[in-house]
C-alpha cells in the first residue's frame, strides 16, 4: 500500500484535485438547478407538472453512464456546426454528472416541502407572515434536513460516477483506473480507487456535521 502512493504520490494528489473539481461543480451546478426548481414544483397549483418533472429526472437515473455520456458527446459533435463547444473534456463531463445529482436533491426539496406541518404554515399565517416570508422562515428551514440528505446522496453518487468522465478526457481519478485496467496494473487500479472511496467517505461525513449544524442554526 505505502509503495503504490511512493511510486504515484504526485500524480495522485493532481488526479484527486481534478476529480474534486468535476464533483463540486457539478454538485453546486445541480444544486443550484434543482434546489430551485423543487420549490417552484412543492409551491405550485398543478400536481400534474410536478409528477411530470420527477418522473423525468428519475428516467434520467435509468440511462447507463456511459450511454448518456456517448449520447450528450454526439449531440455536442452535432452542435458543433452551429456553435463551438468542446465535445471532450471538462464540459462534457460537468453536463454528465450535474444531470445525475439532480434527481436526489430535487426530489428531496420537493418533499421535504411538501411534508412540512401545515400546522406550523397555519401558525406563521397568523402571526402575519407573507408567503414568502413563510417560505424562507419556516417551510426550508424545517425541510433543510431533508434536502442536505439529497445533496449528500448526489455527492457520492457524483464521485463515484465521476471515474467515468476519463473516457471523455475529463481527467480526475478515472484516468489512473482506466490506465491501470489497460495495463494489468493492480498498483494504478488501487491508486485510483482508494482516493475516490476516501474522498466518498470524508465528504458524506462532511456534509452530515454541516447539515446537523445548519439545523442547530435554523432552530436559534
Amino acid at each position: 500500500m505505502i509503495d503504490i502512493f511512493n511510486n504515484f504520490s504526485s500524480f495522485i494528489v493532481f488526479k484527486t484535485w481534478q476529480h474534486l473539481q468535476l464533483s463540486l461543480y457539478s454538485l453546486f451546478l445541480s444544486i443550484a438547478i434543482a434546489v430551485p426548481i423543487g420549490v417552484i414544483l412543492a409551491k405550485s397549483r398543478y400536481p400534474k407538472i410536478a409528477a411530470f418533472v420527477l418522473k423525468l429526472t428519475s428516467a434520467l437515473q435509468t440511462i447507463p453512464a456511459l450511454a448518456l455520456i456517448a449520447l450528450l458527446v454526439a449531440f455536442l459533435v452535432l452542435l458543433r456546426k452551429f456553435i463551438a463547444l468542446p465535445a471532450t473534456g471538462f464540459f462534457p463531463a460537468i453536463i454528465v454528472l450535474s444531470l445525475y445529482a439532480i434527481l436526489p436533491i430535487l426530489a428531496n426539496t420537493y418533499y421535504g416541502i411538501k411534508n412540512v406541518d401545515p400546522t406550523m404554515k397555519d401558525i406563521a399565517k397568523g402571526m402575519g407572515m407573507t408567503s414568502k416570508q413563510i417560505l424562507f422562515s419556516v417551510e426550508i428551514p424545517l425541510a433543510l434536513s431533508v434536502i442536505m440528505t439529497g445533496i449528500r446522496l448526489s455527492l457520492v453518487w457524483t464521485i463515484g460516477m465521476a471515474t467515468l468522465t476519463s473516457l471523455v478526457g475529463a481527467g480526475g481519478l478515472g484516468d489512473l483506473i482506466m490506465q491501470g485496467l489497460r495495463s494489468m496494473n493492480v498498483n494504478l487500479i488501487l491508486a485510483g480507487t482508494i482516493p475516490c472511496a476516501i474522498l466518498a467517505i470524508f465528504f458524506d461525513w462532511l456534509l452530515a456535521i454541516i447539515s446537523k449544524w445548519l439545523m442547530y442554526s435554523s432552530k436559534k
